[in-house]
């Protein structure tokens, strides 16, 4: 769907470049052409050249031509084949060499940012695939400017701030975890469904609600990993095992709405919660109502990560959890701030966290709690409305 310019977070990148006297950004990972374009791509070749002044260019293969214009905030779109008889080089050289053009046909050379240290692999619309840079793509705008800066820590400053714009786009991303963890809930059977069949229940009915939804989302996608009882744990896939009667099922569940993300952990118990697993779930969310209580505008980020795991070792559990307990979310389910105690940030209103307490339990069980915050001006405020507090009420 079409969500009008979101001129906030454009005029603040163009601010920030005009400060560092950067002609240009020029962005292929799919999240930074989504964030600066509108448009999602549906294979990593596409690029976008973002100049300090005026209107971005959008560089797309043939077949995106429609959806390009669609959803697109720039009219200023340039086509290139995917497979052209006459170049047997593969299409992100075809890309490449059209971004190369339009910097110097409107003579933004003299100071280009790139992205350098894009630090992991960021995936397009289509499946999941990677965009993965080449040194030859490096070294390619090195011909033709001034010079070639990095791009990634003036889009990273940027992106960790969310407009209202983006801030709306989440919530349906949240409002469609929600439905789909409400659907599963109404049809799970214990001792029946399994780990599998529950996570298939979640991402397709996501799926299915999604696409449309409000008449605001194009396309909505979501990815759970499931484990039950004795079979929660951390980094692992999820399996057959079948759902547990009065214990958790932990559901991983991310969901995608147009390229913007949520990055949740959220559980369902059929039948009463074990007294043991109630005790836990307490600390869990005393833990994750300090922690967003913490997170307000001007609060030290890395003390999010020392108070949880303080409270979490105090309350029985020394040492956990094993993974990191916030970070940012947004045009990426991980993204920047990420909070660990070395960490320098200063939480900001408009930051979005996922806070995520947890302990597991030696040989299998244990549990999680996550929901993403959105930081305003006195404290944080959760966007997800399945409730983190699963616990049967009479």
């Amino acid at each position: 769907m079409a969500f009008p310019v979101d001129h906030l977070k454009l005029q603040r990148i163009q601010k920030r470049m005009q400060e560092q006297q950067i002609s240009a950004l020029v962005v292929r990972a799919p999240d930074n052409v989504l964030y600066l374009t509108n448009y999602w791509p549906m294979k990593g070749y596409a690029m976008a050249v973002f100049p300090a002044q005026g209107e971005p260019t959008l560089i797309v293969i043939e077949p995106q031509k429609d959806e390009a214009y669609q959803t697109a905030w720039t009219e200023d779109i340039r086509l290139f084949r995917f497979y052209d008889e006459s170049d047997p080089r593969p299409p992100t050289a075809r890309s490449l060499d059209l971004a190369l053009q339009v910097l110097q046909e409107r003579d933004l050379t003299d100071t280009v940012a790139i992205e350098l240290s894009q630090g992991s692999q960021i995936c397009d619309r289509m499946v999941g695939e990677p965009t993965v840079f080449t040194q030859d793509y490096f070294q390619a705008f090195g011909g033709i400017s001034g010079s070639v800066v990095d791009a990634v820590p003036l889009l990273v400053e940027a992106r960790m701030i969310k407009t209202e714009q983006e801030i709306e786009r989440m919530i349906l991303a949240n409002e469609l975890a929600a439905i789909g963890m409400e659907h599963a809930r109404d049809r799970v059977k214990p001792g029946k469904t399994t780990e599998s069949e529950l996570a298939a229940l979640i991402e397709g009915h996501i799926h299915s609600v999604g696409v449309g939804y409000r008449d605001q989302v194009e396309m909505a996608r979501a990815f759970a990993l499931v484990w039950s009882g004795p079979g929660i744990a951390t980094f692992t896939a999820t399996g057959k095992n079948l759902i547990a009667e009065n214990e958790p099922t932990l559901v991983e569940l991310w969901v995608c709405a147009d390229g913007y993300w949520t990055d949740l952990t959220k559980n369902l118990c059929p039948g009463r919660l074990t007294a043991r697993y109630s005790d836990l779930l307490d600390l869990l969310l005393e833990c994750m109502k300090n922690a967003s209580q913490h997170c307000r505008d001007g609060a030290p980020l890395g003390e999010v990560d020392r108070m949880i795991r303080n409270q979490i070792a105090a309350g029985g559990y020394p040492g956990q959890p094993s993974h990191p307990v916030a970070h940012g979310v947004g045009a990426r389910a991980h993204e920047p701030p990420y909070a660990h105690q070395a960490a320098k940030t200063t939480i900001r209103k408009d930051m979005v966290l996922a806070i995520e307490p947890g302990a597991y339990w030696k040989g299998g069980g244990g549990l999680r709690v996550e929901d993403n915050f959105l930081i305003t001006n006195g404290d944080s405020k959760a966007m997800c409305p399945y409730p983190d507090d699963f616990r049967m009420k009479n």
